[in-house]
């Protein structure tokens, strides 16, 4: 099995704004969020890295680089692992988008599954496939490796929902910090949790 440090990218602006939905927007980190990713980086040095992936959006990929530095490592982007098609709430902070159309916000909490996000956007459903593939290929390739995986809040959540069996309407349960860590191992038949946002680099 491969062992998988999965994060979430450090902090941007948006984050801070009353958690804007960045979405596909390529926000880059804020000087807090660097700090987030230096602080994480000194916690993970002695972890023996043997491949760095990220998301090709700029605040994963710079967290990643940031800690895939201390190892000598590149960061491979992958696009399947890119954060979540908001579709009309992209750029939004839930106050706003909940007041131009609740409806939309309470179909998708309620069936997210099959509900695209802002109207428009993913599906859980698709956004856990895409992810599991990713995984699935790396769970294969890096066999007996531990490999670092630099990813967002909603795409981390689905992807630990749907591994847990939990019904995609309670991914929202599950917290991801800013560069909160989460460690499984897994291959294509079997995934094992050991912890879940991990965060006391942050303290």
């Amino acid at each position: 099995m491969a062992r998988i440090y999965l994060l979430r990218h450090g902090e941007t602006a948006w984050n801070a704004s009353d958690n804007r939905y960045c979405g596909r927007s390529d926000i880059e980190l804020s000087n807090k969020g660097r700090k987030q990713a230096e602080l994480v980086a000194v916690y993970l040095e002695k972890v023996p890295f043997a491949a760095a992936y990220a998301s090709p959006l700029s605040r994963a990929y710079e967290t990643a680089r940031i800690i895939a530095a201390k190892h000598q490592l590149s960061v491979e982007k992958d696009e399947r692992i890119i954060e979540a098609d908001f579709g009309l709430w992209e750029g939004k902070t839930k106050k706003q988008f909940m007041e131009e159309d609740p409806e939309a916000w309470e179909e998708w909490l309620n069936d997210p599954g099959t509900t695209q996000a802002g109207r428009i956007g993913e599906t859980a459903e698709q956004i856990y496939n895409r992810t599991k593939a990713f995984f699935d290929e790396i769970a294969d390739k890096h066999k007996g490796q531990t490999i670092l995986v630099v990813a967002h809040n909603t795409v981390n959540r689905i992807f630990i929902a749907g591994s847990l069996g939990m019904p995609f309407r309670n991914y929202r349960r599950i917290h991801q910090d800013n560069t909160g860590i989460t460690v499984f191992e897994k291959d294509r038949e079997s995934i094992k949790f050991f912890n879940i946002n991990l965060n006391t680099h942050l303290e």
